[in-house]
């Protein structure tokens, strides 16, 4: 092939730009959503609209709400299916063998058996919109992102409804056996500080998951209104005085029940009716969870979100000329499940 010499490279670059600057002028292509910053986002084909906004989906991924506890339960495990099986192995660990041997007998066997419990994806998709006039007003504040916010919202929205699902899931009485879960009433609530003892409560919910997994739990989770009460309870403060605290805190909480996290559900949600509710509720789950692994034969975990890999992401904005506006669109596609009810606890109506 010909090499180029100096002038025809020259002229090749020159035609180029001319060539750009025509597609603009004719409407072709579009500026990006930074408008005066430079980049050129071509118009969307079926293809383009597809692909990952490899940034945003990075700040979408990396966006966590302190009101959100469901992941303590739920921890999340990537997929790369919207539906397949999760392994769950037997209690082969736990039963008294016959293992002893005579002389010349032969070697007594046991087969570790495992069932996979069904998984199905469910997608959760918004489509955060900012207008044209916005994004060039906020362009002219400095550390202002129109961009990002509208990530974020909308992946807010999203991280939402997971929360109410996670909370719903955990907090539905026929969700565990009879000998995980109970429901207080008049003096027993803990809202009653002279009759109530939360913690000797909470130790029936670890033995009971203790004798029926072998591991003591590691997770509590209450809902806002029940720590409300509880970091004032008498019995409560009477143990934790020696540090200096007037009022429990999550963390002396864990210490006070003897578990490695105490989760406070804070968030709330507009019901149907319009008014703002507690997405925990009166509710306390105590559990243990962890995501165990095919090496170690996996754990008795109680729960876990499948979450297609790379999710959350955020697909390349686009512009809705007519609304004059762009266009972020948020995808999530997740399933949180009940994978072990034995390895989980529900105090009900813990508080009047």
């Amino acid at each position: 092939m010909k090499h180029l010499t100096y002038r025809q490279h020259l002229l090749l670059t020159l035609a180029v730009l001319i060539g750009v600057a025509a597609l603009f002028a004719l409407g072709v292509i579009h500026p990006s959503p930074e408008a005066a910053g430079g980049a050129v986002l071509a118009n969307m084909t079926l293809a383009t609209a597809r692909q990952v906004d490899p940034v945003l989906t990075t700040a979408a991924q990396g966006y966590k709400n302190a009101q959100f506890v469901g992941d303590l339960l739920f921890p999340a495990v990537p997929v790369d299916q919207r539906g397949g099986k999760i392994i769950t192995f037997g209690k082969e660990d736990f039963r008294l063998y016959a293992t002893a041997r005579t002389p010349g007998s032969n070697t007594k066997r046991v087969t570790f058996g495992y069932s996979g419990n069904p998984y199905s994806l469910e997608q959760h998709a918004l489509e955060g919109v900012v207008p044209f006039e916005i994004m060039q007003d906020a362009n002219q504040v400095p550390g202002i992102d129109q961009a990002r916010v509208a990530v974020m919202k909308t992946q807010n929205i999203i991280a939402l409804r997971k929360e109410k699902a996670q909370a719903d899931l955990a907090t539905t009485a026929g969700n565990y056996p009879a000998a995980n879960k109970v429901t207080l009433a008049g003096t027993d609530q803990w809202s009653d500080y002279t009759n109530s003892d939360p913690a000797d409560d909470v130790e029936v919910a670890k033995e009971a998951v203790r004798t029926q997994t072998g591991h003591r739990p590691n997770t509590i989770v209450m809902g806002a209104a029940v720590f409300a009460k509880l970091r004032q309870h008498p019995k409560v403060l009477d143990r934790i005085k020696y540090t200096g605290r007037d009022q429990a805190t999550p963390e002396l909480l864990a210490m006070f029940f003897g578990v490695s996290r105490v989760g406070v559900g804070d968030a709330v949600y507009e019901n149907a009716a319009g008014t703002m509710a507690d997405a925990w509720g009166k509710f306390v789950v105590v559990a243990y969870t962890e995501v165990g692994s095919l090496a170690d034969m996996g754990l008795p975990s109680y729960g876990y979100t499948y979450q297609l890999r790379g999710n959350p992401m955020v697909e390349t904005p686009y512009q809705d000329r007519p609304a004059k506006s762009w266009v972020y669109p948020v995808t999530d596609e997740n399933a949180p499940v009940i994978a072990g009810s034995t390895a989980g606890y529900l105090i009900s109506a813990a508080i009047a």
